[in-house]
């Protein structure tokens, strides 16, 4: 159930709060082939399951953009703002992939806010989203998303 603000003026009393967690994610090799398909980028490490496991992770691996790209499937899951004629992705800040993802892992998001700032019309909101990797430490990408929202 998504953390849910009935309006974005109410998104800047939340700030530095974390705002919960998605569901888990089985990562499957057709969804990392799918990807590679979509952005032509074959490497070995990603798409050959032979290879890769007498390679340096001993298994295929997902694309970094991968776990970024997840970001718009959890992001949802975890955060609604209501009353808003539009939303839209403005952009992202600090991306890091600390941590490989193997194919087969349970991946979900969990996000916390950030900042928040008046734009012209709107509303900015900075959310930090992490992939977390079930049973690991560190996640697989933490990126600082940006999304503005226009009241109705």
């Amino acid at each position: 159930m998504p953390r849910i603000f009935n309006t974005p003026h109410e998104l800047p009393g939340a700030v530095g709060e974390a705002l919960g967690v998605s569901d888990w994610l089985l990562l499957e090799q057709s969804r990392i082939d799918l990807f590679a398909d979509a952005t032509g980028d074959h490497q070995w490490i990603h798409v050959d399951p032979l290879k890769a496991a007498t390679g340096p992770f001993g298994a295929c691996i997902a694309h970094g953009y991968l776990s970024l790209s997840l970001v718009n499937l959890f992001l949802p899951q975890i955060v609604e703002v209501r009353g808003i004629a539009m939303g839209v992705n403005y952009g992202c800040e600090r991306v890091r992939f600390p941590n490989v993802v193997h194919v087969g892992s349970q991946v979900r998001g969990s996000a916390q806010l950030m900042a928040v700032e008046q734009v012209k019309g709107g509303v900015q909101a900075t959310i930090r989203v992490s992939v977390e990797i079930e049973g690991q430490a560190r996640p697989g990408c933490v990126v600082d998303t940006i999304s503005r929202y226009y009241p109705a």
